[in-house]
């Protein structure tokens, strides 16, 4: 790699995030978090790599084939890069913070690296924002995550949101009960994910009809709860519809103009979420904006602890956010008075300071992008 467009080359999903781009990434992941704090959630900063064995435990271990890893040159033992930030808050909130008071209200910002992409999302690194609230299993906590995520999301600019909630173990829990093995029982959760009714139904038979009915049970929310209720389910997937049925009117109740869909099938992506869960979506932007949902942490003594988060995607979240205002740029020639270069920062200027007397002063200005100038102590606009 001699040559400078060798340099210049990445690994593949990788890229330079060039002015203003990396500016305004910064500024959104900050009016995130501002939004969250704003409501109890403290943040916290987990390490970008540690000793694999914490990484991969519990929830983590569904990343376990994304996760990069090496050996710690230092304790000689296995690291791993974070391939997400949430199992790295449920250590905190398992060991650290595991005598402060629940319910426990977390956020975070920070990159996170994976083996490979995605066809939705190519990119191996980006970033994520989210929060996490440890302790409660209740719809209550589920509303709250859900409505937490849309007023961040709305707050950064990003319009005409939705979000989609989904079960991703009741798919399990009805297929697991049929007399089906092992490899019909994996056909048939295939044909599920292509909702493939047909399949479905040649599949898993008569005794399949709830699944091909659940298919049919997509879409507004208000009318798939009442689909769903109307299936004859066994008892552990009645008392999730009945925990989706709640969520879905405390979320009309608090947010009536919020666009709510549920999905009962999908369980895609969904790895270690226990319970429901939900992806957010902005008309007209290409991938989801972030998902979240119910899981389990894994206490030291061995017992559960309930918990619902939320990840927000930086690279989708700037798809969805308008651009900001242009920065007020001021030339300033050079030799101009500090104090006076400190005052109009101090006014929402942003200077930019001629290092060497310049031939043509403006000229030089609109050479460096700058719309205005300071002449004889006032400032001027440039002609275009």
């Amino acid at each position: 790699m001699d040559s400078q467009n060798d340099k210049a080359l990445l690994p593949a999903g990788l890229q330079d995030l060039l002015p203003p781009e990396a500016a305004r990434e910064a500024a959104t992941g900050e009016a995130l978090l501002a939004c969250l704090a704003a409501q109890g959630y403290e943040r916290v900063k987990p390490p970008l790599i540690e000793f694999e064995e914490a990484l991969l435990s519990g929830a983590g271990a569904a990343l376990a084939k994304q996760t990069f890893r090496l050996m710690d040159p230092v304790s000689q033992r296995m690291m791993g890069l974070r391939a997400d930030i949430t199992t790295q808050v449920a250590r905190i909130a398992e060991s650290r913070l595991a005598g402060a008071p629940r319910p426990l209200r977390l956020c975070y910002a920070g990159q996170i690296l994976r083996i490979r992409g995605s066809q939705l999302r190519p990119e191996r690194q980006f970033g994520q924002a989210g929060a996490e609230l440890i302790g409660v299993d209740s719809a209550a906590a589920e509303a709250e995550l859900i409505l937490l995520a849309w007023e961040a999301l709305s707050a950064v600019g990003a319009a005409e949101l939705s979000v989609d909630l989904t079960l991703p173990t009741l798919v399990p829990l009805l297929v697991e009960a049929l007399p089906l093995d092992a490899t019909a029982g994996r056909e048939l959760r295939h044909a599920l994910d292509r909702k493939d009714a047909a399949e479905v139904e040649r599949l898993a038979g008569p005794e399949g009809a709830p699944l091909v009915a659940l298919l049919r049970a997509t879409g507004p929310a208000a009318a798939a709860v009442a689909a769903l209720r109307k299936l004859s389910l066994p008892e552990a997937a009645r008392d999730k519809i009945e925990r989706l049925a709640e969520v879905v009117a405390l979320l009309d109740a608090a947010a009536p103009g919020l666009t709510v869909t549920v999905d009962p099938v999908e369980h895609r992506g969904f790895e270690y979420q226990t319970g429901l869960s939900f992806v957010v979506f902005a008309r007209g932007v290409r991938g989801e904006l972030g998902r979240g949902g119910r899981y389990q942490i894994e206490r030291r003594d061995g017992a559960g602890e309930p918990a619902v988060g939320f990840t927000l995607y930086m690279d989708t979240v700037l798809r969805a956010a308008p651009p900001g205002p242009e920065p007020r740029k001021l030339f300033l020639p050079a030799g101009t008075d500090p104090a006076l270069a400190r005052k109009l920062r101090e006014d929402g200027w942003v200077t930019l300071a001629g290092l060497d007397p310049a031939a043509d002063a403006a000229q030089e200005a609109k050479r460096l992008g700058c719309g205005h100038i300071l002449l004889a102590g006032e400032v001027r606009a440039l002609e275009e």
